[in-house]
């Protein structure tokens, strides 16, 4: 057979697979024995018996149907086939040793290789890619993949090593911590509320334009609140509909009406004074936004500097822009003058 043509099928099966369980173990006893000179010693170095490293290698014999040793009671040495074989079984040795090194520094040198991430585009934007060039200049031999989606990843199905969600995902073995808030703010322009005023109750949201987000999937997204201690959910008439939070935020912004909006989203806005938030004592409970990977065990070293780093970065942006709403409220009542971020 030459190099071009492919190894025959046996019964439908590929004739490596068929008998890889035999060839293994027996290249496996052979390189050994090669190595050490002596099946006694091979076998001090695999850790098996001395019978076993014989068996293996006279099975591998009658495999190719040469004899790959000479054999005395006083030395073992290779055979003009045997060096062959040796000779190509090489390169590939080289490869598993160069592997297990790569695979040893991945785990014990610095962090390296690639890094896939997923978030949604709004998280995605505003918290995640902000950081990655700072990532990047502490860890250089990182090369990173953001993947902005509005629907939950399939970790282990699209090789995705940290995922950024809104609440948990629907998986019992992914790992997920609570990384800041999720919380949900009714936001307007100052223009807005000069001209209309705020709601000021949640059933007054009909009558003011509220501005509508459409999902993925084609519903609408609800808007969530609590009223005296439960849960209310409902979808007020929109004026406007988006399916992407930034060409909402900007609508609000430009004064066309009122919309529910995650916290991380109007942060910025809401610092630069462009909108202010109202219904702030009837915001829904903290959902939370989870940082999620599949498992603990053997996290590569790219991982494990992505997530303590993230955690910590994202964390100290205060995304949290409602909490303690009573204090803040009673705070603000006792320093005249000041001027609250909500309305």
């Amino acid at each position: 057979m030459n190099a071009t043509q492919s190894c025959p099928a046996t019964d439908g099966h590929d004739a490596l697979s068929a008998s890889f369980s035999t060839s293994y173990a027996g290249v496996l006893a052979f390189i050994a024995v090669a190595a050490e000179g002596s099946f006694a010693r091979a076998a001090d170095r695999l850790g098996i018996g001395r019978s076993a490293v014989s068996r293996s290698v006279q099975k591998l014999e009658s495999q190719l149907g040469v004899r790959l040793f000479l054999r005395t009671t006083r030395s073992t040495a290779l055979t003009r086939e045997g060096e062959l074989f040796l000779e190509g079984c090489s390169p590939g040795v080289s490869c598993i040793l160069q592997a297990l090194d790569e695979i040893r520094d991945l785990r014990e040198g610095p962090p390296r290789g690639h890094l896939r991430i997923s978030a949604s585009h709004g998280f995605g934007r505003r918290v995640i890619a902000p950081l990655l060039a700072a990532f990047r200049a502490e860890y250089p031999q990182v090369s990173v993949e953001l993947l902005l989606d509005e629907q939950a990843p399939d970790l282990a199905g699209d090789r995705i090593d940290v995922a950024f969600r809104d609440g948990l995902l629907e998986n019992s073995q992914v790992i997920a911590k609570q990384l800041v808030p999720m919380q949900l703010v009714v936001c307007a322009s100052p223009a807005y509320v000069q001209a209309h005023g705020v709601p000021a109750s949640v059933d007054a949201l009909s009558s003011h334009a509220c501005i509508g987000r459409r999902l993925p999937g084609g519903r609408m997204q609800r808007w969530e609140f609590r009223v005296d201690g439960g849960e209310v959910s409902l979808q007020p008439p929109a004026a406007l509909v988006f399916n992407d939070a930034d060409l909402a935020l900007q609508a609000v912004i430009d004064g066309l009406g009122v919309a529910q909006l995650p916290s991380y989203q109007v942060r910025e806005a809401l610092r630069a004074g462009t909108v202010v938030t109202c219904l702030d004592r009837h915001a829904p409970l903290d959902r939370g936004h989870y940082l999620c990977y599949l498992s603990r065990r053997q996290l590569p070293r790219r991982v494990r500097a992505f997530i303590d780093f993230s955690t910590q970065r994202v964390r100290a942006l205060e995304l949290d822009v409602i909490s303690h709403w009573e204090a803040r409220h009673q705070a603000s009542t006792h320093e005249p003058g000041t001027q609250p971020a909500w309305v």
